[in-house]
Parts: structure tokens; sequence; C-alpha cells
């Protein structure tokens, strides 16, 4: 009794069926609603598809400084790159190094390719600039009209804190580099030495915000009054006429993440003077993360100058701002003049924004350069001819595995072409999320590796309906014969998944660009056809052996035993294992 107890235990431990199938319709279910969720209904083209405009720069070392090109500082580089040709309004473009010294700079139709070839072509531009007034970021109507501060009253401003007190900007931590409200120290203060402290900037009317006797000129409050910084096109408009500014011009800027607009003087260091800057964890005084800057022997006295001159000011006009390609990515104050060189930005910071701004610092002081290696037009006809012809190959592909499932398995066709259209929903629904999640986009490469993927996907049905018919061969009922051959065709099936999925990830580590897109596709489509076959194709065989068509080997289930050449059946009584011998009185 033992023994048909023990083989009663698969069909038990498959469990029950239904409850897979109903898992993977609720996976269905969400990644569905995850797209009308997030209004992305197709998945996100590449610049093949999408045409465009493709750039390869090639970093370049400047004299006396041989060893600047190095992964830290080209990843910087990127990320820089990638703030500038959004910053022009191209949400789609794509930005990754290649190799040791390269960047790709992928931007899609639409955009200027000559304003996109200026913007990454040039080094970035940082430079420390007074700030002359700051006023809040949405557009003035009517500048110019609020009331004047009192001249001479010696009353504190409105919502100024006073020269004493330190604060946080909202009261809160910055996520965005800004340092309004810190304290600008020297690096090498004494200890025991008060530190500078900082008072919250005031949030008043931008008239009021100007300190008395502050030199603007009517234009340019003009500009700063009709500047909009609330939004994603004011603030890339603004920092590309501020970055093509002259060092010696006035110039109106956005803060980076559009919480203020300023109207700024010239520069007065260069951020080309800067020789390093890193963000730190100060534990000794208890100021929790800052960001120390070290400038050279021409950037020390500069700056010297500069903070001499801020650190008599009032609010907001003892602030300086630290401009990158046009946006102000912080303004700190100043409270006294910072001699040697070193100076730290203190207040205010989480440790993303410290290693942000930080190394937007050290970029600005990078002796590197690019240089347009190559410009690659591609235009959307050719690359829709292409997908045209990439989809009737695929779909002649199809239609011949479809018709060879439906003249040779017939009836198991059906449970194939089921699990085929749940592999090809799971497919497309992630691809679609994966666009604005992590920048995935759909290229040529990328449909040849899906395309490849219907062939893997077929492969596994037919490795289990082949080890179901050989049970079948031996004389067993349809029953059994999937639980039995379940546990053989899954290792076949995940052999072969591993090997083609060790191939996907082994290309897309060693290759680079689109080639990485077929890669992707390829280990993805691998993934899922292991996650369709566990828990849904073998569910639905389970359930379907249940039904008279295909438990009782109807000609057209595929699972005819006469067609099949089985044997006899195999009868549960005692077996004998050799005849029986006659005994002789």
């Amino acid at each position: 009794m033992a023994a048909p107890n023990k083989g009663r235990r698969s069909p038990a431990a498959q469990g029950r069926p239904g409850r897979a199938l109903v898992l993977i319709l609720v996976v269905i279910a969400a990644l569905v609603g995850g797209m009308f969720y997030s209004g992305t209904m197709t998945p996100r083209l590449g610049i093949d598809l999408a045409g465009g405009t493709s750039f390869t720069l090639e970093a370049q070392n400047m004299p006396g400084k041989p060893n600047a090109i190095n992964e830290t500082n080209m990843k910087t580089a990127a990320d820089i790159m990638n703030q500038r040709v959004n910053g022009l309004g191209v949400s789609e473009a794509e930005v990754q190094t290649q190799g040791t010294n390269h960047i790709i700079v992928n931007i899609p139709k639409g955009t200027d390719a000559k304003q996109a070839r200026e913007q990454i072509g040039t080094t970035a531009q940082l430079g420390f600039r007074t700030v002359l007034t700051a006023a809040a970021a949405t557009k003035t109507p009517t500048p110019g009209t609020s009331e004047s501060p009192k001249a001479g009253s010696g009353e504190k401003e409105k919502g100024d804190g006073g020269s004493s007190a330190s604060a946080t900007p909202s009261g809160k931590p910055t996520t965005q580099g800004r340092a309004v409200s810190d304290a600008l120290k020297k690096d090498d203060a004494p200890s025991g030495t008060a530190t500078p402290s900082a008072s919250k900037t005031p949030s008043v009317p931008p008239a009021q915000q100007q300190p008395q006797g502050a030199d603007i000129p009517a234009a340019l409050q003009k500009k700063l009054a009709a500047l909009d910084c609330s939004t994603k096109k004011g603030r890339a408009d603004a920092a590309a006429q501020a970055a093509r500014a002259k060092p010696s011009e006035q110039i109106v800027a956005c803060e980076k993440d559009g919480s203020r607009k300023y109207a700024l003087g010239p520069v007065k260091v260069q951020g080309t003077e800067v020789d390093d800057a890193k963000a730190i964890f100060d534990q000794q005084n208890g100021q929790g993360w800052i960001v120390q800057m070290n400038f050279n022997s021409k950037g020390g006295k500069a700056f010297l100058d500069q903070t001499t001159q801020l650190a008599s000011q009032a609010p907001p006009q003892n602030q300086f701002g630290i401009v990158l390609d046009g946006s102000v990515v912080s303004s700190p104050q100043v409270t006294k003049p910072i001699p040697g060189g070193n100076a730290q930005i203190s207040g205010g910071f989480t440790q993303q924004s410290a290693e942000d701004l930080g190394n937007m610092l050290s970029y600005g002081a990078l002796p590197l350069s690019f240089k347009i290696a190559d410009e690659t037009t591609v235009t959307a006809a050719l690359g829709g001819e292409q997908l045209n012809a990439g989809l009737i190959a695929g779909a002649i592909g199809l239609a011949l595995v479809v018709i060879y499932l439906v003249a040779y398995y017939r009836g198991l066709s059906l449970v194939a072409l089921a699990s085929l259209v749940v592999s090809a929903v799971l497919t497309y629904t992630i691809m679609t999320l994966l666009g604005p999640a992590i920048g995935f986009a759909l290229n040529l490469p990328a449909v040849c590796g899906a395309i490849v993927a219907i062939g893997i996907t077929a492969d596994s049905f037919i490795v289990y309906f082949e080890r179901i018919r050989d049970e079948i061969r031996e004389g067993r009922t349809l029953r059994p014969s999937v639980e039995r051959a379940w546990p053989r065709a899954r290792r076949t099936i995940l052999v072969s998944d591993f090997v083609s999925f060790l191939a996907a990830a082994v290309l897309f580590i060693v290759t680079v660009g689109k080639v990485q897109g077929f890669a992707f596709t390829l280990g993805l489509t691998t993934l899922l056809d292991v996650v369709v076959v566990f828990f849904f194709t073998k569910p639905l065989m389970t359930l379907l052996a249940r039904r008279k068509f295909f438990y009782s080997g109807h000609p057209w289930s595929g699972l005819d035993p006469t067609r099949l050449g089985a044997k006899p059946p195999l009868r549960r009584g005692r077996r004998t294992s050799a005849p029986i011998e006659t005994k002789e009185a």
C-alpha cells in the first residue's frame, strides 16, 4: 500500500493548480494597471526607431593633469551631460559612458541638434557670482511697484532670525545641494572659535528683498521680475540664456530645484580655480554633512576678496551663487572673510545633497574637455523600415511555429498558444513600465531579442509535451503521465534557459550601446519563459488532464495512444519479473 500512496503525492504536492493560474493572472492585471496608472501605454522607443542624433564624445586631458580621465570623473561628466541635454527639454535623451574615455549621447527627434552640439561639446562652466538680490520662483507681473524698505531704519528684515541665529531652510535638510542659510567658514577654524552663523533668507516681496543702496540696473530687475523658475521649461530657458552670458556680465538665474531666482553679478571666482571639493561628515563639531572646498593660489586670493566684500553686506547681498551651466546649485551666506584658500559649506545637507554639490564643484575644476568624435543622424523612416522588416520576419516565424504546433500537437497547441500569449503580455507590459522606471528604450536589437525569445519559449513547451507523450507510449494514462513527465522536463527547461540567460548576461556585460538592448531583452524573456512554464503551462496541463477530451485520448487531443504507438496499459496488480516454471511431481 505504501507504493500507491507515494505515487499519489505528486498531484497532491502539485497543490491546487488553480492557485498558480490565479497568481499569474493577478500579476498580469497588476502590470496592466500600472501601465494605466503611469499613463504609459507603449514602450519607450530608442533613437533608431524614434529618430534623432547620436554624438560620441571623447574626453581629453589638459596639460599638467595627465590622470584626470578616470571612472569617477567620467561618471560625473555623464551626469552633468545628462542634466544638459534634459535641460533642453529632452526627456528621452540617453547619456552613457563607453569604455574609459567616451560618452555616448543619443538625442531623439524634435531637439535642435545644433544647440545640443553646442551644449554637450563644451566643458562645464562653473563660477562663483555675487548675489545682487533674490526672489520667489514665480513671475512678478509689476516689478518695482512694491514699497521699498525704510532707509536707515535699523530694523531687521521680516523673517530674519538675527545675525547670530542658526537656521536650516524650511526647517528640514535640503536634497538639492541648496545651502542658502548655511554658514560658510574657514576649514582650519581654531577650536573654540565661534562659527560664523547663518540667518534665514527673508521671504518677502522682491522689491523689499533689495537692500538699501543695491546697485541693480532697471533692465536686470525687469528680467528678474519676468523670470519664471517654477516650471521646467522656464528653468531650462533661463539656464541656457545664463550659460551663454560672459563671465563679466550680470545675469538672472534659477535655483536648480526651482525654489528661488536670483540676480547675479559677474563671476568673481572661476570653477577651474577649485582644486578639490568633497563631502565629509563633520562628527567633531556636530555639523553633519558639509562640503569642503580647496582653491588654488589664484582662486584662494579671489575667494578671499569676494568673501571680504560679502561679509559686510546685508542679506541677500552677503550670499554668493555657485552657478553651474546657468543654474544656481548653491547660494551660501558669508559672515566673515575666508583666507587660506580653504572653505566649507555646512548646515542643512543630507549625504546625497552634499555629495552632489561636491561632485559639481569638483567637475567644474576638472581638466577635462570633450571633442565630438562622431555625430550620426538617424531618421525615423530608416528605423521604421527596419522595424517593419523585423516585425514581418517575426510574424512569419510565429506563424510557422503556430502551424507546426497545430499540425503536430493538435489539442496541445492550445496550451502552447495560450502560454505564448501570456508570455507576450508579460513582456510587453514589463518593457513599457521599464521605460519610465530605468530608462529602458526599445531599439531594433531589442526587438530582435524578443523575436528570438519566441523560439526559446516554444522550445520549452515542446520539451514538456514530448516528455508527456513518452510516458503515454510507455502505457500510462494521461494524469500520471503529466506528473511523471514534469520533473525530467523541468530539469531540461531550466538547463536550457540557464544557458540562454548566461549568454545574455555575458553579452550585456561585455558590450555597450545598442547590443546591450538585445542582451537585456533576451535575458528578460528567458526569465519570463521560466515563469510562464512553471506558473501557467504546467498548472494548465494539470487541469486539462482531468478533461475527458484529453484523458480519453481523443484523436484531436494530440495524446491519442494509438497514434503514439503506446504499449498495453500498465496494471497496478502484481507483476512477475520472470516466467513461472512448471514444476514436475
